[in-house]
């Protein structure tokens, strides 16, 4: 039998040999080339959103923002503070008076209803969104981002309220109840009302019933601005700031703000909700935009840590797949294996 037979029969039976290796062994899926797996992105996200919840990170997170917790209340103590100190008493006038006697009225939209829907609504929907996405990054920046984002509005609102002491269009009748106004040798107001009535009579200037966090974070979430033309989208990005300017308007017909301090007073809450907001999440129109910084950071990790698994992974193959190339090298009969036959060599060499 000429010599490339002897070699054929000699690869024929190599290649039984490594079927029969291959089948008696489990190969695990990632061996399988022809198998076609999950996108390890949508793997990872998977897994990422559904194994950092409130329960197993709540602490973790929370510890980790700890400063900024110690920040907050540190906030809530000033805001107390501008509350309880007296408002600069501007001079006023009796020239003044004109524009300052609207009636004395209450609010159409009480005091205790502000935190409703400024704080407890927006909370109620985030709180919808981490049952949704089990997402402990979302719940946590996201209640956080509110909360300062009202509080640092409420600071900085009252604090200028205080420094300014602006009258409110009602002064008039919070300085003199009963209509009989009295003045001093400058011309300045001699009030005779409620102390507490006149001191919230000096705090017009600006406004503070206005903020759009809710509205960026639900653009975020719903991708309003995913560049695939859904507009209806912003009818529901839109609805709170609706709401707010409602609210503001609101004070206006109450005779409580002068236009000027609702207008300052919503550019100033748009200032502040959008630093809040950007501090956690990406801006409403990235194409991240529906998560916080936290989550893409953890999910990024978790690729790198794939990464590095597949790098050792081929170091760790079986041998048999070694043994599988150096048994074809021999049935093609290009390339004889270093532990080929001695005698087919002899065979080939005419020896």
């Amino acid at each position: 039998m000429p010599w490339w037979d002897l070699e054929s029969l000699s690869g024929v039976r190599n290649l039984r040999i490594i079927f029969q290796d291959v089948s008696s062994k489990t190969l695990k899926p990632t061996e399988l080339p022809l198998i076609e797996h999950q996108n390890e992105e949508d793997m990872t996200r998977e897994v990422q959103l559904g194994s950092h919840t409130f329960k197993s990170h709540g602490v973790t997170v929370a510890r980790t923002h700890r400063h900024d917790w110690l920040i907050f209340l540190l906030l809530v103590l000033i805001e107390i503070i501008l509350n309880i100190i007296h408002p600069f008493y501007r001079f006023v006038g009796k020239d003044m008076m004109t524009d300052l006697k609207y009636p004395l009225k209450s609010n159409t939209i009480p005091v205790w209803a502000v935190p409703l829907y400024a704080v407890v609504l927006p909370v109620a929907i985030i709180l919808v969104v981490y049952f949704r996405r089990r997402d402990v990054y979302d719940l946590h920046h996201a209640i956080l981002g509110l909360l300062y984002s009202v509080l640092v509005t409420a600071v900085i609102t009252d604090a200028i309220k205080d420094a300014v002491g602006r009258p409110r269009p009602d002064f008039f009748w919070r300085c003199f109840p009963d209509g009989k106004d009295f003045y001093d040798a400058l011309g300045n107001v001699i009030c005779h009302g409620s102390k507490s009535v006149i001191k919230e009579g000096h705090k017009s200037f600006p406004s503070g019933h206005t903020s759009c966090f809710l509205s960026l974070y639900l653009s975020g979430k719903i991708q309003a601005f995913d560049r695939r033309g859904h507009v209806a989208k912003l009818c529901i990005v839109f609805l709170p700031i609706l709401f707010a300017s409602l609210v503001a308007i609101s004070r206006v017909d109450d005779y409580w703000h002068h236009w000027q301090d609702v207008f300052a007073g919503g550019l100033l809450g748009l200032i502040v909700a959008t630093f809040c907001y950007l501090q956690f999440f990406p801006p409403p129109y990235h194409a991240e935009g529906w998560g916080p910084y936290a989550y893409f950071r953890v999910l990024e990790e978790s690729r790198g840590a794939n990464t590095a698994n597949q790098a050792i992974a081929p170091a760790m193959e079986p041998q048999f797949e070694n043994q599988q190339e150096e048994s074809s090298d021999g049935f093609m009969g290009l390339h004889l294996a270093p532990n080929s036959n001695p005698t087919l060599e002899d065979i080939e060499l005419g020896k």
